[in-house]
């Protein structure tokens, strides 16, 4: 991610929205605008990961993710990660940190120790039951409404 996805604070629209906030939350300008980047930034990167198999790589390049006041506003799946060793890199400190989590995360899964971590589907089922659905049965007098259990 280069820089932080600020949006354009000239918009009539988004002028609008902030006086609303302002108004009526007591929700300050920097802080919405701050708030939304950083919202932008976390759905950007977490485009990398979308099932427990996959693995990414997920590089803020910019200084101002360094600083407290941004950083904290991160999500915890995304603060996990970012240790105090992986901030402020220089180029040759991230390319061997990239280095090292690829040829790690380029090995062979193994299956046992994955099967440890996934469900079954027959776990997953019992999860989540089946949603019954509602028919209708013509009875005497009308129609009668019924639920099946799939």
């Amino acid at each position: 991610m280069f820089g932080v996805p600020f949006q354009y604070t000239l918009s009539h629209v988004l002028r609008a929205r902030l006086e609303y906030l302002q108004t009526h939350y007591q929700i300050r300008e920097q802080d919405f605008l701050n708030f939304d980047a950083l919202r932008q930034a976390s759905q950007c990167v977490g485009r990398v990961i979308r099932s427990k198999t996959d693995y990414g790589l997920m590089i803020f390049a910019d200084s101002r993710y360094n600083r407290h006041d941004k950083r904290s506003k991160l999500p915890k799946w995304i603060l996990q990660f970012l240790g105090e060793e992986y901030l402020n890199l220089s180029t040759d400190m991230a390319i061997q940190h990239v280095r090292q989590f690829l040829r790690i995360m380029g090995q062979p899964i193994d299956q046992k120790a994955l099967q440890s971590v996934l469900l079954t589907v027959e776990e997953a089922n019992l999860m989540n039951p089946a949603v019954p659905t509602i028919s209708e049965v013509a009875g005497e007098g009308g129609a009668m409404i019924t639920e099946s259990s799939g």
